[in-house]
């Protein structure tokens, strides 16, 4: 098992220049896992690209429902006073706190690109571009 964050979720789903390292990494391990927060950031990213017009709002609930489909198995809540703390110590976002916590209570790695918790959290948090 390895924790994803949503933006890790989106390069899957969504062209971009990570595209191609997300899809290796769901092939090397697919068990992915994620607190529940990530339904929330993904329909805000697919916000995103309809207010845009890079994709249609039938478009946006079409991958919004087969991201649930695919992932719903392995969301987790996590514990509030541990992402308090962790975002209070870190100066991350208590949003990227959540996927620490989680990574922290599966013992599992973080894939991100988040350079802020890459950073803070060095031995736990693994760039996706490392998976390629």
């Amino acid at each position: 098992m390895i924790v994803v964050d949503t933006n890790v979720i989106a390069y899957l789903l969504l062209p971009s220049v990570w595209t191609t390292a997300a899809e290796k990494l769901f092939q090397d391990d697919r068990d992915w896992a994620m607190p529940v927060l990530w339904r929330s950031e993904l329909r805000n990213i697919l916000t995103g690209y309809v207010r845009r017009g890079a994709l249609s709002l039938e478009s946006a609930i079409e991958m919004q429902h087969a991201a649930q489909e695919l992932l719903s198995a392995n969301e987790f809540n996590v514990d509030s006073g541990t992402v308090l703390q962790l975002a209070q110590e870190s100066g991350c976002t208590a949003y990227d706190c959540e996927f620490v916590a989680l990574a922290q209570q599966t013992q599992s790695q973080l894939y991100t690109m988040d350079s802020k918790v890459l950073k803070a959290f060095a031995g736990l948090a693994t760039p996706l571009t490392r998976s390629a």
